[in-house]
């Protein structure tokens, strides 16, 4: 099992990229630094992708993280926009592959399921839950910043299954008899406060 490591998560966007680092330290996790990268005064798409190249650059520079944990783009009805979100999701994983930093990318869903217990979550509940498990103390502006905190926390937490029991996506997690069972993440934390890292 992995001792030490920081995660890198983005929440790509041409308007908004989130970011955040995670640093890991056996299973206790903490939050070094959690922003945001604004574009919207660029009017022109190829400089924003550029801006959004060097920015992953200077984060990864500055903090060596060991892996990135990248949002990947949801399938919607508007095709430019899916366009816009796929580039701004390749040109900030080609800024790690121009560091040697390994990639992972979960769907939207998949993130808001392993912080939340519900693929549904808002924003506003998915940023409540991080500010449990990684101790913040406000909400930052942007919620693209606690959405790429997100990203990262679920990576810490599929990369422990895989590691321990290979991939769960599709298989039933039997509960021992006599086991409380929870229907969310949120009911279980409040049952188990000192569970909390």
């Amino acid at each position: 099992m992995v001792k030490e490591r920081i995660i890198l998560g983005i929440d790509p966007g041409t308007m908004v990229m989130g970011y955040s680092l995670i640093l890991q330290k056996d299973k206790h996790l903490s939050l070094l630094r959690m922003g945001v990268l604004k574009l919207k005064q660029y009017d022109n798409q190829a400089l924003k992708l550029k801006k959004i190249f060097e920015r992953v650059l200077e984060i990864i520079d500055e903090y060596h993280p060991d892996e990135l944990a990248i949002e990947a783009p949801f399938y919607g009805k508007n095709v430019q926009s899916m366009l816009k979100l796929g580039r701004a999701q390749g040109v900030a994983m080609a800024a790690a592959l121009y560091r040697d930093v390994p990639i992972f990318e979960y769907s939207p869903r998949k993130i808001k399921q392993s912080i939340t217990g519900n693929g549904a979550a808002s924003k506003e509940q998915v940023a409540l839950m991080l500010q449990k498990i990684v101790k913040f103390d406000h909400l930052p502006d942007f919620l693209d910043a606690t959405d790429a905190t997100a990203a990262a926390i679920c990576h810490y937490f599929q990369r422990d299954i895989n590691i321990i029991g290979g991939d769960t996506e599709n298989k039933t997690v039997k509960i021992p008899k006599g086991k409380k069972s929870f229907n969310s993440w949120s009911s279980f934390i409040n049952d188990n406060p000192d569970k909390i890292l």
